[in-house]
């Protein structure tokens, strides 16, 4: 595999600068040049397979210039005397959700958590396409790990289609679905596909999910190898993870869990190429912050012991017949929090049965070799990129010691510990302004006025709403968006339609200059206009009719609709805007419809 792209972490007097009217996303910003570092008497778990030793690391240009015993450190230098710590690769986290929903919740708190326990390379599994680029400007301007940022698959009914929209996370359901769902993301520039949900078993204690084939398994992995992407997936039994491993998946992701594992799944898996990425941490019961989800007595409590038992043997067993193992966690889960969870991951594959230095390894250059990364990072040897651990303690020897972070540098840069500068303010990135008119929707390509892409957004759950929309012709001239929905029977359905006010819904739109929404509408009944913003929605009645009329909204009249706040604020301020939004809530079984046009602010 190729090696994938680095992106660099900066310092926080960079994302300051812009946050004092500097403007967003503008000419690049360069960032200090990174010090030359002689990091000395460290004793050197280089994740080679090498014997830890002592050594000095010399550390020139953001890459490791030299390492080795008794090297006379060169004039200019800053020389840390690290006599009695360890160090180590920066650790990987190829399984993690940056999402408003995790712990911590929002991106600068979790590049903070992450930082701050020495993980400097991940996999993020939670992004629409949409905002993709978005994404990488506003992590550029952060203290942060190299963030790989994964494109969703799934099927329809599948795990990860019961929450997202369909240009959040791809359907697919036979071979040329998911070569032309690959082709469609390749713009976006993802930098592998993850996490690609090919098996809806639910763990024995609830509804399963629908599962992918192995025919569209096979051909999506071939089509994302063609263009050097690694494959993530999220697989549970025993038999997709043999299918998995027949369809050569880069990662598999999540221990196997429904039966002990067998010679032949095992080889498969082997045969394949592809590395286990058991996910532990986010399985483990009794961990701080988690819940019993079963009263006592249940059964399906037992049935969670038991997948609890076998997600460990089984990880040990693919571990003894040579089957390479990665870290990854699944933080940004519930109890899950990101940063402590890759620590406790490793803890965790020793309590399975794993060497403390062979979980080291899955951590560092086993997860660098699965992203195609190894000739970049992932160990201490010369020519690399200084990504670097300094721990208090023998973690080779006591696991537990990987919590004892004293310094960690990122780039070559010293961004945690002693002499590093304060990491990221816990800021959104600063707002834009944008044009009056969101959408009149007559863009030939389908995208809004604002370059963004109009979305769904229907209930979630197994059984969601169904929903269309389309551009259709108004009688009076000019187009409009058309959405027609079904109902899904459960409490509280819903269908909605989104126009984001920047792509991906990232970066917020300040609209102070405005004094309210202004649209066209017509449709079968009462709706609920919100402007989504960075401290939850906001919201009023709105009604459609058989014939077009416009309405006005102030956002006087605005009131404070439930749903997450990311940066909380303590009213409408008009500044933090990410979407408008028009839902329709009806009865389950029932159809709906609506037409919007003209969608903007007065």
């Amino acid at each position: 595999m190729m090696g994938r792209r680095a992106r660099v972490a900066v310092y926080p007097a960079i994302l300051s600068a812009m946050l004092c009217g500097a403007a967003p996303y503008g000419p690049a910003l360069s960032a200090p040049p990174p010090q030359d570092i002689a990091i000395v008497g460290a004793t050197v778990f280089d994740a080679t397979g090498a014997a830890p030793r002592i050594e000095t690391v010399l550390i020139h240009d953001g890459r490791i210039a030299d390492v080795g015993a008794g090297l006379a450190v060169p004039a200019g230098y800053r020389r840390i005397d690290a006599a009695g710590e360890a160090l180590v690769p920066g650790f990987f986290d190829l399984h993690t959700h940056w999402t408003p929903g995790g712990m911590p919740a929002v991106t600068p708190a979790i590049a903070n958590a992450d930082v701050a326990a020495g993980v400097t390379t991940v996999a993020d599994f939670n992004a629409a396409p949409e905002s993709f680029a978005a994404r990488r400007k506003w992590l550029s301007m952060l203290v942060a790990p190299h963030v790989n940022i994964c494109a969703r698959l799934s099927t329809p009914g599948g795990h990860g289609a019961d929450w997202a929209d369909t240009a959040t996370t791809k359907w697919i359901v036979t071979p040329e679905d998911a070569r032309a769902a690959v082709d469609s993301l390749i713009p976006y520039k993802p930098d592998c596909l993850g996490e690609v949900m090919t098996d809806g078993w639910r763990y024995g204690v609830m509804l399963n999910d629908t599962s992918m084939n192995e025919a569209t398994l096979a051909a999506m992995v071939d089509e994302a190898h063609k263009y050097h992407l690694p494959v993530l997936t999220h697989t549970l039994r025993v038999r997709k993870g043999m299918e998995a491993g027949e369809a050569k998946v880069d990662v598999i992701d999540h221990a196997l869990q429904d039966r002990p594992i067998d010679a032949a799944a095992i080889q498969a898996i082997k045969q394949g190429g592809s590395f286990a990425g058991p996910t532990l941490a986010v399985y483990e019961p009794g961990k701080p912050g988690s819940h019993s989800a079963f009263p006592p007595g249940d059964p399906r409590a037992a049935r969670r012991a038991l997948d609890w038992s076998l997600a460990k043997s089984n990880t040990k067993a693919l571990y003894d017949a040579g089957v390479p193992i990665v870290l990854g966690t699944d933080s940004g889960m519930p109890a899950t929090p990101h940063g402590k969870s890759t620590l406790r991951e490793m803890e965790l594959l020793v309590e399975a049965g794993l060497p403390p230095a062979a979980a080291l390894i899955a951590g560092t250059a086993n997860s660098a070799r699965a992203m195609g990364e190894l000739a970049d990072r992932g160990t201490i040897e010369k020519g690399k990129r200084a990504d670097l651990v300094l721990l208090k303690g023998r973690p080779w020897q006591t696991i537990a010691d990987v919590e004892k972070t004293d310094r960690v540098f990122i780039d070559g840069r010293l961004v945690f510990g002693p002499g590093a500068p304060p990491l990221n303010p816990v800021v959104p990135p600063p707002a834009v302004s944008v044009p009056a008119l969101a959408d009149d929707f007559e863009r030939p390509d389908g995208r809004s006025n604002l370059d963004t892409l109009v979305v769904t957004e229907p209930d979630g759950g197994l059984d969601r709403s169904t929903e269309i929309i389309d551009i259709v012709p108004r009688t009076d001239g000019g187009h409009a968006l058309s959405m027609l929905a079904t109902m899904s029977f459960k409490a509280h359905p819903q269908a909605a339609v989104i126009v984001p006010l920047t792509r991906g819904s990232i970066v917020p739109a300040d609209l102070r200059r405005y004094k309210g929404v202004k649209l066209d509408i017509r449709g079968d009944g009462p709706y609920t206009l919100a402007l989504n913003t960075l401290a939850g929605p906001w919201t009023a009645p709105v009604t459609g009719g058989t014939e077009w009329h416009t309405v006005t909204v102030p956002f006087t009249s605005l009131a404070r609709g439930k749903g997450r706040m990311q940066f909380p604020a303590s009213g409408w301020t008009g500044d933090n805007v990410t979407e408008i939004e028009i839902k329709a809530e009806r009865k389950g079984g029932e159809k709906v419809w609506l037409q919007i046009d003209n969608v903007g602010f007065y």
